[in-house]
């Protein structure tokens, strides 16, 4: 029997939006349990060291000691003292991720997070994840995007493409062209919320249509009259296709091709690209490697992230680039130096092993940090874990179950919680209810079970 309507999310005629979105950003700031909480947009997740030195700076200073990983490659910071924005605000803009005040909060841009670094490598389409930063950041028009509206730049290997982007772009590189490392050898695929249909557009004009594609949602929104803020949002009769999105393309000088049957959103190629959601060693061309680690549940100390910012200015590129995985990759360290630096990130009790109980496991900030949380998840899905299970008393297990992640949430919004399908650990007043939630799973009956008793967690 499939679960009842409280035990998974269910979907929803658009709402119409009466009021302005109220998304916290570096600048608004939004009043938690646990004090003030910050979002600071990182474009593509990326860092460069001073950067992330003056995050920790501020997480250190202003802040419970902490950051957050967001499931779109951003950084929370919690714990915020009443009255700290203005030096907040003052640290940012020093260390260059503030570059425009009044477009923060809609500076949401994810890209392949191992884009042009393993040995297969696709196009690198980073320099799009720039060039759309700069164009977005100098648009008067983009101001009026809602900070909940995003931008998905997947590589070519499927690993960002469906996780939910208001305008995507796929990059496709041209037959038996030569891989530029330093961007797309090719083009790109267009599409725009869930349109199955997308636009194929020559990859030096990838940036410019993006912000073309949002522009037009804009248009869309406000002909619509619901104040939409996502394309997902746009009510019957209004809502933006591709064909549509290639009609403003035609108005601003930018060829398009309309492509009927796209590969599906997160098709994955069939060549040996690496798991960019995976922890361990990625294997680059020559001796390059990078890193790449994940936070438990999400979280990272300031210790730890001084030690990620240490080992990318002493032996990597100097950059830091995070994941939608609530991940970190560090890029360009000599082969030698990878296994001892991984060895240090393990014992900073980071995520290293793709085996370790810890991958896959992810949480909602729960209490005491969200008001409207019914208990503590972090500490329940510790718990859980330290008992030999990543769910309260497991879920019948089989092969629709087996790879998946598994997310705690501590009420029925689940904030934070995976794309595609998962295991659903909801909180109720009546214990966790836990199933199989998601377009590509079958529904299971849901259980309830009481949380574990605490006990202390197995090491990443």
């Amino acid at each position: 029997m499939p679960p009842s309507p409280s035990t998974r999310p269910q979907a929803a005629a658009p709402p119409l939006r009466d009021r302005g979105d109220a998304c916290p950003g570096a600048l608004r700031l939004h009043r938690a349990a646990d004090g003030h909480l910050a979002r600071i947009r990182l474009p593509a997740g990326d860092l460069t060291v001073r950067q992330a030195a003056a995050l920790a700076d501020a997480a250190d200073l202003l802040g419970d000691g902490h950051l957050s990983l967001t499931s779109r490659g951003n950084v929370e910071l919690r714990g915020l003292a009443e009255g700290c924005g203005g030096r907040l605000a003052a640290l940012l803009r020093d260390a260059g991720l503030l570059p425009s005040e009044r477009h923060e909060r809609i500076r949401n841009i994810l890209a392949s997070p191992l884009a042009g670094l393993d040995r297969h490598t696709p196009s690198d389409v980073r320099r799009w994840a720039r060039e759309l930063d700069a164009l977005l950041c100098a648009s008067e028009s983009a101001t009026a995007l809602s900070g909940r509206f995003l931008f998905v730049l997947d590589d070519g290997r499927g690993d960002v493409a469906a996780l939910g982007g208001d305008v995507s772009l796929l990059a496709e590189a041209e037959p038996g062209a030569a891989k530029d490392r330093t961007g797309p050898a090719g083009g790109a695929l267009l599409r725009v919320g869930d349109d199955p249909a997308a636009l194929r557009i020559a990859g030096p004009d990838a940036p410019r249509a993006a912000l073309v594609a949002a522009e037009a949602f804009l248009t869309a929104a406000a002909a619509s009259g619901s104040g939409a803020w996502r394309v997902r949002e746009l009510p019957d009769g209004h809502g933006l296709t591709a064909r549509d999105v290639a009609a403003a393309l035609r108005s601003a000088g930018i060829g398009a091709t309309y492509v009927a049957e796209a590969p599906a959103p997160g098709a994955r190629t069939s060549l040996p690209y690496a798991d960019s959601a995976a922890p361990g060693i990625v294997e680059g061309p020559d001796d390059d490697r990078a890193l790449s680690v994940l936070a438990p549940l999400g979280r990272l100390s300031v210790t730890q992230w001084r030690l990620l910012t240490a080992i990318a200015a002493d032996d990597g590129s100097g950059t830091l680039r995070l994941t939608p995985w609530r991940g970190i990759v560090l890029p360009g360290l000599p082969a030698a130096a990878a296994p001892r630096r991984l060895a240090e990130l393990t014992t900073a009790g980071l995520i290293t092993d793709p085996a370790s109980p810890w991958h896959r496991l992810g949480a909602c900030t729960g209490r005491p940090g969200c008001a409207k949380s019914l208990t503590d998840v972090r500490a329940d899905a510790t718990a859980a874990l330290a008992a030999g299970a990543a769910v309260p008393d497991g879920l019948p297990t089989g092969p629709a179950s087996e790879g998946l992640p598994v997310y705690w949430s501590g009420c029925a919004r689940r904030c934070g919680h995976p794309h595609g399908s998962w295991i659903d650990v909801l909180a109720t007043a009546e214990g966790y209810r836990v199933a199989l939630v998601g377009p590509d799973t079958a529904p299971t009956a849901a259980h309830t079970a009481a949380p574990p008793p605490t006990a202390p967690a197995p090491a990443p």
